[in-house]
C-alpha cells in the first residue's frame, strides 16, 4: 500500500476557508515558513484596526518568505506577582517570567493574551517572547512589603517559566534563589527537562517542604507531541526530569493535560503509568479547552496534521462544552460535562489510585517565610 500523501497547502486553505458554514478569510501559512512551530496562521490581533493578510498576486512567484524566527523582547515589568480568585485553581498568587511560549502548543489558552501586546495568538505567540529581567528584583521588592502574607505562588500557569529563552536568560533560576533566600513556597508546573538544571535549588526549598514541581505531559508518542508541542522536551526527557527530581526527595506530580478527544485521550492511562513508575507522588487532568482564538488555531493545527478528524475531534469537544468549543463557566471549563467529560473522570479517578496517585501531598509549609533583607534605601530614589 502506497504511504499517504499529506495534504497540500492549497488544499488546507480551501479546508480552512469554511468551518460549519462560516467563512474563514486568513491564510494558512506555508509548512516551510513555520517548522518547528505549533500555530499554522498569523492572523491579526483582535484589537488592530488594519488586517494583514498575504495575497498572491502573480508577480515574482520565485521569490521565498522569510521563515518566523524568535524574537525576544526585553521586558522591564512593574509588578511581578499576579493575583486571582478562581475557585478553579487552587491557589490565589501566581508569576509569569515570561510573555508568550517558544514551546509552541497549538492549544494552549494563554495564546489570546498575546493581542494585548499588539500581536497574534498565533505564530507571534510562539516568536515575539517578552522576558522580565527584573522578575527576582520585583519578587524581593513585593515579598519585602510590610503587608505581604505568605501562600505558595504558582509558577508556569500561563507560559512555560522553562521555555527556550531560559537557558540564556536564566530568570526563573534568578527568582529561585530569591524563594531560597526567603523560604517562600512555590510550585512550578512544566514541559521543559530544563528544570533539573536548578536541582540543587530545588532540593534545597524541599529539604523545608517549600516546594513541588508538575511536569505536564500530554502524549508518550514522540511523533505527536512533536506535532502539538513541537519545542517542549520530548516525552523521554521530561519522564527523565521526573525521574531525577523525585530521587532528589523534590515532591513531583503529573499533569496530562490536555486531553483531547480522539488524538491523545486513549493514553490517559498511559501516561499516569509511566509517571508514576518515575517516582510521581500526585496526578491531575484538563480537558481540552478552546477559548477565543485558540478555537480557529487549534482548528488549522487539526486540518494540518489530522484532517480526517476535524469533525470528529470538534465535535467531541462541542459535546462537553453545551454545545460550543469553549464552556467558560467556573466548575466546568478545566474538565467539561456530559458523557464523554463523565467518562474521562471516571478512567482518571480510576487510573490514579491504581497507580498510587490518588492521595493527596502534604501541604507546602508557611512557617519558614521570612522577609529578604532590606536593600540600600538610597536605591528606590532611582
Amino acid at each position: 500500500m502506497a504511504p499517504a500523501v499529506p495534504p497540500s497547502f492549497d488544499s488546507l486553505e480551501r479546508l480552512a476557508g469554511r468551518r460549519d458554514g462560516d467563512l474563514i478569510t486568513h491564510r494558512l501559512v506555508d509548512v516551510s515558513r513555520n517548522r518547528g512551530r505549533g500555530a499554522q496562521s498569523n492572523r491579526t490581533g483582535r484589537f488592530d484596526r488594519l488586517v494583514r493578510e498575504e495575497v498572491s498576486d502573480g508577480w515574482a512567484e520565485a521569490e521565498e518568505f522569510p521563515a518566523f524566527e524568535t524574537v525576544e523582547h526585553i521586558e522591564r515589568a512593574k509588578t511581578i506577582i499576579a493575583r486571582n480568585q478562581s475557585p478553579d485553581i487552587p491557589f490565589d498568587r501566581s508569576i509569569n517570567p515570561y510573555r508568550g511560549c517558544a514551546h509552541g502548543c497549538s492549544y494552549c489558552f494563554s495564546r489570546p493574551t498575546h493581542a494585548y501586546l499588539g500581536h497574534s495568538a498565533g505564530l507571534d505567540f510562539e516568536r515575539d517572547i517578552y522576558i522580565k529581567v527584573n522578575a527576582a528584583e520585583l519578587l524581593r521588592r513585593e515579598l519585602s512589603h510590610g503587608r505581604y502574607k505568605v501562600a505558595p505562588i504558582a509558577i508556569g500557569t500561563n507560559t512555560d517559566p522553562y521555555q527556550p529563552a531560559e537557558r540564556q536568560h536564566k530568570i526563573m533560576r534568578q527568582m529561585l534563589e530569591v524563594f531560597v533566600e526567603t523560604r517562600h513556597p512555590v510550585t512550578i508546573t512544566t514541559k521543559s527537562a530544563l528544570v533539573v538544571r536548578d536541582l540543587d535549588l530545588l532540593v534545597d526549598l524541599a529539604r523545608d517542604g517549600l516546594v513541588s514541581v508538575n511536569m505536564s505531559i500530554t502524549s508518550m508518542d514522540h511523533k505527536l507531541s512533536r506535532n502539538m508541542e513541537p519545542r517542549a522536551s520530548s516525552p523521554a526527557r521530561r519522564l527523565d526530569a521526573l525521574r531525577l527530581l523525585s530521587e532528589a526527595g523534590v515532591p513531583t506530580g503529573v499533569l496530562a493535560a490536555p486531553m483531547i478527544p480522539a488524538i491523545n485521550d486513549m493514553e490517559l492511562e498511559r501516561i499516569l503509568d509511566a509517571a508514576a513508575a518515575q517516582g510521581a507522588q500526585s496526578a491531575g487532568f484538563i480537558m481540552l479547552r478552546l477559548p477565543g482564538e485558540v478555537k480557529d488555531i487549534f482548528r488549522e493545527w487539526l486540518l494540518r496534521h489530522y484532517p480526517d478528524r476535524v469533525s470528529h475531534v470538534l465535535n467531541l469537544v462541542r459535546d462537553m462544552r453545551g454545545g460550543r468549543e469553549n464552556d467558560p463557566r467556573f466548575g466546568s471549563r478545566m474538565k467539561g460535562e456530559g458523557a464523554y467529560a463523565t467518562i474521562m473522570q471516571q478512567r482518571f479517578e480510576k487510573a490514579a489510585k491504581r497507580y498510587g496517585l490518588d492521595g493527596k501531598r502534604p501541604a507546602l509549609r508557611l512557617d519558614h517565610f521570612r522577609k529578604p533583607s532590606e536593600d540600600d534605601k538610597q536605591m528606590d530614589l532611582f
